[in-house]
């Protein structure tokens, strides 16, 4: 293998694209690998206010098949090439190469991370994974802000989105745990992160 894996993992807006930008490493987005928002099979909510609405942040949104392939790929050959999904066209909009340039480490993030992270130690292709978090406050407005300012939804929809996501973070977080990454927050699992890439 040429190389490893960095897992990011945690709630939506909890700062994991910021720390993977700190982290200056290949990005793998994980999150492009949703399905297009007319597959019949997308999930749907089965209760409260959205009741009907398609559940994004269901699993069975996401092609965990697709994205451990790329992901695979990546530490095999060192490049791939991987969709480019785009929100207000509700699916892919194309693809792009992804290249690691001679990286021995990339990270891979999104919010079903923890999904692939079994899977990534069994092949032995995982450094590190972690469950990103700060308090559900500070991520729901974080969420809320990036949301409506890149018009993800309309913001009625958005708002009680991010009420459900709040209330269900620590859920996200034990499932992360159960599934094989530690918790830390955006800037101890930068040090973390750092010191284990440091010079002894």
């Amino acid at each position: 293998m040429r190389a490893r894996v960095i897992v990011l993992a945690g709630p939506s807006g909890a700062g994991k694209s910021r720390l993977a930008e700190r982290l200056g490493l290949p990005v793998l987005r994980l999150d492009d690998f949703y399905k297009d928002g007319d597959d019949p099979s997308l999930p749907l909510i089965t209760s409260g206010a959205n009741a009907g609405l398609v559940d994004w942040d269901h699993p069975d949104s996401w092609l965990h098949v697709d994205a451990l392939a790329a992901l695979t790929a990546l530490c095999r050959d060192g490049s791939t090439e991987v969709p480019v999904y785009e929100i207000s066209q509700n699916g892919r909009c194309g693809s792009q190469p992804l290249d690691l340039a001679g990286s021995p480490v990339f990270v891979a993030e999104g919010i079903f991370a923890p999904e692939i992270v079994p899977d990534c130690r069994r092949a032995g292709l995982l450094e590190a994974a972690y469950c990103i978090t700060q308090r559900p406050v500070v991520t729901f407005w974080r969420r809320l802000s990036r949301d409506l300012r890149e018009r993800r939804k309309p913001p009625l929809m958005l708002v009680r989105r991010g009420v459900a996501l709040m209330r269900d973070q620590q859920r996200v977080v034990a499932h992360a745990v159960e599934l094989g990454c530690d918790v830390a927050t955006p800037d101890h699992a930068f040090a973390l992160l750092t010191a284990d890439r440091s010079p002894a």
